[in-house]
C-alpha cells in the first residue's frame, strides 16, 4: 500500500484529521484529536506506527518480519509496520482499523459521543 492510499483510507474514517506536530516530515493521523497512526515522510521506506493490542502485537511480530516494535513509541502497544514490503492490503487495512478502534475506544465520553454522531452521519 502506498502512502496516498493509506491517507485516503484513513480520511474515509469518521473524525480523522492529519497534523504535523513533530515537524513537517512526520505525518500524524488523529481520530478526534488523538494519534492512531504516524509516519515519517522523509524515510526511504514507507512505514507507519500503529497502535495494537499487546498480545496481537507479539503475534504479528513473530509472524511478519515487516512488523517490529514501535519506533519511538511504547513498544507494548505500538508496532512499526512496513507498508510496501509484501504485507497484503487486507492485513494493512485491518491493522489501521484496529489502531483507529483502540484509540477511539479510549476517547473521553463527550468525544465518543461526537464520533458516534459523525459515524451515523457517514452511514446515511
Amino acid at each position: 500500500m502506498h502512502i496516498e492510499t493509506f491517507r485516503e483510507y484513513c480520511f474515509s474514517k469518521p473524525g480523522v484529521e492529519d497534523d504535523f506536530p513533530f515537524g513537517e516530515d512526520v505525518l500524524v493521523m488523529k481520530v478526534m484529536g488523538k494519534i492512531f497512526a504516524l509516519t515519517g515522510l522523509s524515510n526511504e521506506d514507507f512505514k507507519v506506527n500503529l497502535k495494537c493490542d499487546p498480545e496481537y502485537a507479539i503475534e504479528l511480530r513473530a509472524e511478519h518480519s515487516q512488523v517490529i516494535p514501535g519506533y519511538h513509541m511504547n513498544k507494548q502497544h505500538w508496532n512499526t509496520v512496513y507498508f510496501e514490503d509484501g504485507l497484503s492490503d487486507k492485513l494493512l487495512v485491518s491493522l489501521i482499523d484496529q489502531s483507529y478502534d483502540l484509540v477511539a475506544k479510549s476517547l473521553k465520553k463527550n468525544l465518543k459521543e461526537e464520533l458516534k454522531a459523525l459515524q451515523e452521519e457517514s452511514d446515511d
